[in-house]
């Protein structure tokens, strides 16, 4: 902000102005309305500042062909290890329930499920994904 802002100075003469004519009883209340306006006055340079960095930011990034920093990536790998886990957590009480309800048929009836889904999960490639025999 510059401190010979023209507008900044109508409003300071103005406000000196009103308090010959009114008082030096309404001084706080002038003074707070022109400290108001000053605020004002930062903060929206300080968000045209923001901005105009932001903007910067966002160019030097494309300019050097980046990604935002983001959360990691996990490995493939270790997500099919992590679904196998929640899989096999998650049987403990689906085969009970199924042992309750509907005895060995039913255990192996849910053993299959519990099977089958770990089974597409395994099978699935998505296209993004390299080969797990890949480590590079």
């Amino acid at each position: 902000m510059d401190a010979r802002d023209p507008e900044l100075k109508k409003e300071l003469s103005a406000t000196l102005q009103a308090r010959k004519d009114l008082g030096a009883e309404y001084e706080s209340e002038l003074v707070d309305s022109f400290m108001d306006k000053v605020a004002e006055r930062v903060d929206s340079r300080v968000e045209q500042r923001v901005r105009r960095e932001l903007a910067q930011q966002q160019t030097s990034f494309a300019r050097a062909d980046r990604r935002p920093i983001g959360p990691p990536r996990s490995s493939p790998r270790f997500a099919r290890y992590g679904f196998a886990g929640v899989t096999l957590v998650l049987a403990i009480p689906l085969s009970a329930i199924a042992a309750a309800s509907a005895h060995t048929a039913g255990l192996l009836i849910a053993w299959a499920g519990i099977v089958g889904v770990n089974l597409a999960q395994c099978l699935t490639r998505r296209p993004h994904e390299k080969d797990d025999d890949d480590w590079a």
